[in-house]
């Protein structure tokens, strides 16, 4: 399995930015996709964006399209999510996750690995 460690949550205003940060060790992730989800208080996790390592192919859900862009850094096996123009329905756990030989990218139950999560908070 990956481990997986995130990093770079906190609180924010409406309309500013964060970047997260997922450092990934034990395996080469040739063969992963590396991606985010989130879980608001009270509410399902939910899928954010995810970068398919081979090829660097990037989704992301309709909510956060055009604010947030996932990233990697190869030399520090390490996958961003940059979010800008933050609103106060972003406020959640955020979870870096990997799936091994990624199909259905967006499904949470594919996902082999999972860090511990980071809080994000937007304030109105």
């Amino acid at each position: 399995q990956v481990q997986l460690v995130e990093s770079g949550g906190g609180l924010v205003q409406a309309g500013g930015s964060l970047r997260l940060s997922c450092l990934a060790s034990g395996r080469t992730l040739s063969n992963y996709a590396v991606g985010w989800f989130r879980q608001a208080a009270g509410k399902e996790r939910e899928f954010v964006a995810t970068l398919v390592w081979r090829g660097g192919y990037t989704y992301y859900a309709d909510s956060v399209k055009g604010r947030f862009t996932i990233s990697r850094d190869n030399a520090k096996n390490t996958v961003y999510l940059q979010m800008n123009s933050l609103k106060p329905e972003d406020t959640a756990v955020y979870y870096c996750a990997a799936e091994r030989l990624p199909n259905t990218v967006r499904a949470a139950n594919e996902y082999d690995s999972w860090g511990q999560g980071t809080q994000v908070t937007v304030s109105s």
